[in-house]
Order: structure tokens, then sequence, then C-alpha cells
């Protein structure tokens, strides 16, 4: 995880903290054999990301040090960063651009007042000061 290229995203140990605890939920979207990273692979893992940014990976049959080098090609490939590799499981997470911005939240009605008491109380509040 060490030999990140400038195009993948840089993310913050808090950040990398988050996803990792978004991530503990997910099962594994992609599978990689021990035939590696194909071209339909690929295409399938950025599918994946940009469906749902953060995406496990199941790696099968790989040695320790060829999946680290596999990680590292996966995100100079696909500009991803990864967020964690353990054990036989990849972590990646990639920015969609495309996704809206969440719609800014409705301010909120007051309650309405429920005895005669909160009934004055907030006429008392509406009426302008002298």
């Amino acid at each position: 995880m060490n030999d990140i290229t400038p195009e993948t995203p840089e993310i913050t140990p808090v950040e990398r903290r988050a996803l990792r605890a978004a991530a503990h939920a997910l099962q594994p979207v992609v599978a990689i054999s021990q035939k590696g990273l194909s071209a339909g692979v690929l295409n399938e893992i950025d599918a994946s990301l940009k469906s749902h940014e953060l995406i496990k990976v199941k790696v099968h049959g790989i040695e320790r040090e060829d999946r680290a080098a596999l990680l590292n090609e996966i995100c100079a490939t696909l500009h991803c960063a990864p967020v964690q590799h353990i054990g036989n499981i990849l972590i990646l997470w990639r920015e969609n651009p495309e996704k809206a911005a969440p719609a800014p939240a409705k301010p909120r009605r007051a309650a309405k007042p429920r005895t005669k008491k909160q009934a004055a109380a907030a006429l008392e509040k509406r009426r302008p000061s002298r």
C-alpha cells in the first residue's frame, strides 16, 4: 500500500478508519482467481466502484507478495485508494463524482403546543417586544 501513484486519491487516517468500519459488513463483490488480473476483472472492479464507491475484492490462490503488487496495480490502473489489505481480502475506495449530493435537510416545523400554557408561551415568543 506504500506505492501509491499520484493519481490515486489520498485518504487521511481518520477517513481510512471510517471506511474500514463501513466495509466491515460488506461482502466481496469481485473475486480474482489464480489466472490473475484480466481486463474483464478490471472492468468488473471499475463498475463496482462506480456503483458502490467502497468494495471488497477476494483473492484466491495468490501469494502474499503478489497480492500486495496486485493491490498496487489495481489502484494505479483504476485510480482508487487502497483502504485495507488483510488476508485474501482487498478493500478499495473511489469517490464517485456522478453521485448526486444529498438534498439539504428541510427545516423542521415547530411542534404545536399541547397545553394552554405552552400556547401562551408560543404566542409571547411571536409578539414583538415594545
